[in-house]
């Protein structure tokens, strides 16, 4: 029955694993598109 029990139990923490690192690489994809265009933005405006 353990061992049943930890079975079932696997799959939905590997998947809020991957979900958290799809978060993460969003928030840092995003972040690093932002900073991407805040410094693009300074250099066009300090030109």
């Amino acid at each position: 029955m353990i061992v049943v029990m930890a079975a079932k139990r696997k799959p939905p923490t590997l998947q809020q694993k991957k979900e958290e690192v799809n978060k993460k690489g969003l928030i840092w994809a995003i972040s690093i598109v932002a900073g991407l265009i805040i410094l693009f933005t300074l250099a066009l405006v300090f030109k």
